[in-house]
């Protein structure tokens, strides 16, 4: 009998990946295509969703060449929380003040709606209590705020459906306008079984989304991994090189993705504290550009200053709650790249790069550990340099963009030295602040025992040490060390049919791969480091209300 495969695509910030899977969740192969990013404006991030299915087409092409397309059996597709402008014949609307019609994606990290979020915020209405009690501007109703109010000619009036990106691929896919519950209920405010919060939208002054039963931004949804339409439309199966009617996944945001890539692995015989536990003792993290940090519920859990909580977002059934740090993997590339020793530090990599393969991360790694004697832990050697991470504002659990990025212990040195003590710093605060958000989330009733990472940065041995150290918790990395586009390939498998429901084929897709332990001879470091974290946070606060005074 033919092998029966799975299509997984992910398109994250700045490149669309897919994987061609097995049921049993093991990557045949892989393929990336990097994707544009335009910044017109301060804060203004903008893409084209034309160039970004035609990257879809690529690297599916790549991933199935050779394979017979009848042993394909379903497709899924994640992305980031992006949003996306077409007009009534679907084609695209500019979203800037250049006017160009192509550059029709406002992008996740764009922070041009801020005033608008405030707005919302102000005005208090209940669906805020689900979004941690602050309206972020990374959520879809202020940016649809702002383009009512700035471009209201070029493209609100010209606007006939607005998609999150994952529901915008899915309906190119299948020709399906259904949305999914994780896009809507997570950065729209849609909250099941009720739906859409007409009076929320009224009391923002976007009523006009309300015409025809929402039908600009939906009005028929289903849980992620729901069989979409009839499957590949024509189209897209010439589109892609697949079969017309392969079926077709409701989509997730791609951190919720990595979440079902790791999060439901059996873990029997890793002696971890979430053995025999019900899944809501864990939390995945997704560490990539940002990190989004998932944690499930039985019941709904309010954290102030967490997204959520959210029925059906990720694990039908299941709540989610949501934190999150707008800037990790981008803050660690701006604080080395910015350095004046990073000529230095690449001069050193390239001189090892035909015997080592390094990069300048495990170069980093290495030259930190050369820098501890052999009696003590890497980790120590942050005891006199500390970092405020957010330098785009603070998504989780203060929900406070406004926030800037701090480095207090800086000296007149600049050598590499300091490079590698700067790196470090960082990854420790960025520990510090999963550590603040799990501190928020156990207040609210959350239990977490055991963290699983995935993405990007989850390949860093360092900082994925020092995030076990810093919170006290065993973390645990997947087996296949691309679990996004496992979680996507899940989708295509539950619309396939193949598994019963996502629960079933996360358990079976889903492996771990590698636990790694937390440094209890650290563990008073780290008390001692997470308060000078907090007074950190209280001296920028207490210098702004200095500064506003008149």
């Amino acid at each position: 009998m033919a092998e029966i495969f799975y299509v997984g695509v992910d398109v994250g910030t700045a490149s669309v990946r897919a994987a061609l899977v097995t049921r049993e969740g093991l990557l045949k192969s892989t393929a990336q295509e990097p994707i544009g990013i335009w910044e017109p404006e301060s804060d203004h991030y903008v893409q084209s969703s034309t160039e970004i299915w035609e990257k879809c087409c690529t690297v599916v092409k790549k991933v199935t060449h050779g394979v017979e397309k009848s042993q394909i059996r379903g497709i899924g597709f994640d992305a980031t929380c992006s949003l996306v402008v077409l007009d009534q014949s679907f084609q695209p609307v500019p979203v800037s003040q250049e006017g160009d019609p192509q550059r029709n994606v406002v992008m996740w990290m764009d922070h041009r709606a801020t005033e608008q979020a405030d707005r919302i915020t102000k005005n208090g209405h209940r669906v805020l209590s689900r979004v941690g009690g602050v309206m972020s501007p990374e959520m879809q109703p202020p940016k649809l705020l702002w383009l009512k109010e700035n471009l209201k000619e070029s493209c609100w009036n010209k606007a006939s459906h607005f998609f999150d990106l994952p529901d915008f691929l899915s309906w190119k896919a299948s020709g399906s306008l259904t949305r999914s519950l994780c896009t809507l209920v997570c950065k729209w405010t849609y909250c099941p079984p009720e739906g859409w919060d007409a009076s929320f939208w009224t009391s923002i002054g976007l009523d006009d989304l309300l015409e025809n039963n929402f039908s600009k931004i939906g009005s028929v949804t289903s849980p992620p991994g729901s069989p979409l339409g009839d499957g590949l439309t024509q189209e897209a199966a010439a589109d892609l090189g697949l079969d017309p009617g392969t079926a077709v996944g409701a989509s997730l945001i791609d951190a919720h993705a990595g979440g079902l890539g790791v999060i439901g692995a059996d873990v029997k015989g890793f002696h971890l504290p979430c053995e025999g536990q019900p899944i809501t003792a864990r939390m995945a993290l997704i560490c990539g550009t940002s990190t989004c940090h998932m944690a499930i519920s039985e019941q709904p859990l309010f954290v102030p200053g967490v997204w959520g909580p959210y029925l059906s977002a990720m694990v039908p059934g299941l709540w989610l709650n949501e934190g999150g740090q707008s800037v990790t993997g981008r803050l660690i590339d701006h604080m080395v790249k910015g350095h004046t020793a990073y000529t230095q530090l690449q001069e050193q990599v390239q001189q090892r790069l035909p015997f080592a393969g390094e990069n300048i991360y495990s170069y980093l790694n290495n030259h930190l550990s050369s820098m501890a004697n052999s009696c003590s832990a890497v980790d120590l050697l942050g005891s006199s340099l500390h970092v405020w991470p957010d330098f785009h504002g603070n998504r989780s659990p203060l929900a406070d963009p406004t926030l800037k990025g701090m480095v207090v212990g800086l000296s007149l040195s600049q050598t590499l030295d300091d490079l590698a003590l700067l790196y470090l710093a960082t990854m420790q605060a960025l520990a510090l602040g999963t550590l603040h958000i799990l501190e928020a989330m156990k207040e609210a009733g959350h239990e977490i025992r055991t963290l699983f990472l995935c993405g990007g940065l989850s390949k860093n041995n360092l900082f994925v040490q020092i995030h076990a150290n810093a919170t006290g918790l065993p973390v645990v990395l997947p087996d296949q060390t691309e679990a996004v586009l496992v979680g996507a390939a899940v989708l295509g498998a539950c619309a396939s049919r193949h598994y019963s429901s996502i629960q079933e084929a996360m358990e079976k897709m889903a492996k771990v791969g590698k636990v790694v332990q937390p440094d209890r001879e650290v563990q008073s470091f780290y008390e001692r480091k997470y308060k000078v974290f907090l007074r950190l946070l209280a001296h920028q606060r207490e210098c702004q209300a200095l500064m506003s005074q008149r």
